[in-house]
């Protein structure tokens, strides 16, 4: 596909020529390249940019998908040319690495932290953004899905299918968060559920917001339960909004009571002095005319 220059032509005029037949707009065109060399990325920028030069539409946005840290065993990713010539870049966390399939050892998936080994998503974001990416070109990948153990249907993952699992075979077991690693889980019997629930999802997208990273993508919007992981995402902004109001009233109202609080405290350490030097004043006044009668 990228061993010629004519295949790379090929490849990025048929790209182009399918986002614009479905007239993708500008926050939705993506030329999605999965396997990235830094030849495709060097032709593919100038073959966009002079698409929508001449036909005078606003560029397609030249996106990639890649693992969550740009070090792959003895090789890693050219972030050089990624940071010049792509405008968005994909960080799909632990998505297939930690697939129960290829392993029979309960694990957390795409969790946001682990303390024990690197297949995380703050670790891969932190190489990344070391490495010379910046966090504004960084997209963060929320699985609506999860795995289970000794399931008896393997397909059944994505998260709407967990709900209705759970709520046919468990609803008196509360699904668990774990803040250490920012992930969901719920067990029942030999059955054992790792994904992403409400609290995994709006500390995921926290962090996103935190970290200064354009945004998140989600796989896949159809694997929702009631449209509840999307609503969740999308109230983080105005929660947070609010919430840093809130608290920056209450720190606000907590700087204003210190200040009250010391004043009066001083006032009151002044008024105690006062009184104590004119009792003392007093006392001896009162001695001197004392001693002056005897």
């Amino acid at each position: 596909m990228v061993s010629t220059s004519s295949n790379r032509k090929s490849l990025i005029d048929s790209s182009i020529k399918i986002a614009r037949r479905y007239r993708f707009r500008r926050s939705q065109a993506q030329v999605l390249i999965c396997s990235i060399w830094e030849f495709s990325l060097k032709s593919g920028k100038p073959a966009i940019d002079l698409e929508a030069t001449n036909s005078s539409r606003s560029a397609l946005i030249l996106t990639a998908m890649v693992y969550h840290t740009p070090k792959i065993y003895s090789t890693s990713y050219p972030i050089e040319s990624i940071q010049q010539h792509l405008d968005r870049v994909h960080l799909f966390v632990d998505y297939i690495y930690n697939d129960p399939r290829w392993g029979n050892r309960t694990r957390t998936e795409a969790s946001l932290y682990d303390p024990y080994n690197f297949d995380n998503a703050d670790f891969g974001i932190a190489e990344w953004i070391d490495g010379g990416l910046s966090a504004n070109k960084i997209v963060f990948f929320l699985p609506f899905y999860g795995f289970a153990w000794r399931l008896e249907n393997p397909m059944d993952n994505a998260y709407k299918e967990i709900k209705n699992y759970i709520e046919q075979y468990g609803p008196d077991v509360h699904v668990r968060y774990n803040s250490t690693y920012v992930v969901n889980y719920w067990t029942k019997g030999t059955t054992w559920y790792c994904f992403d629930d409400v609290e995994a999802i709006r500390t995921k997208v926290s962090y996103a917001k935190e970290k200064k990273l354009l945004g998140y993508v989600v796989w896949q919007i159809s694997y929702d339960y009631n449209w509840i992981l999307s609503s969740t995402a999308a109230e983080v902004g105005i929660t947070d909004s609010s919430g840093q109001d809130n608290r920056k009233g209450q720190n606000d109202k907590r700087q204003l009571l210190v200040i009250l609080l010391s004043t009066i405290a001083a006032f009151a350490l002044l008024l105690g002095i006062f009184v104590i030097f004119y009792r003392c004043r007093r006392n001896l006044r009162f001695k001197g005319k004392f001693l002056k009668n005897l």
